[in-house]
């Protein structure tokens, strides 16, 4: 199993970057592709309004996917 937590980053955002990445919604805050499974869980930090969102992915591709939305969700500034 696979695991990280993106802040700033909405759930809606890192379900759309799953699906693009070949999964399928499965059930609520849920994303299955072929072999992972990916969960959303949204987190609040104590006294803070940020959006921290933990994404637990399983199956045999856990890491690959991971890796893929580790990259999908890295922002350039400017």
């Amino acid at each position: 199993m696979a695991e990280i937590v993106f802040g700033g980053m909405p759930a809606w955002l890192l379900e759309a970057y799953l699906v693009e990445l070949g999964g399928t919604p499965d059930g609520d805050a849920a994303v299955a592709g072929d072999g992972w499974r990916a969960t959303l869980e949204a987190r609040a930090r104590d006294g803070i309004a940020i959006a921290r969102v933990a994404v637990h992915i399983e199956g045999a591709r856990a890491d690959v996917v991971m890796a893929a939305l580790r990259k999908k969700a890295q922002r350039g500034g400017g």
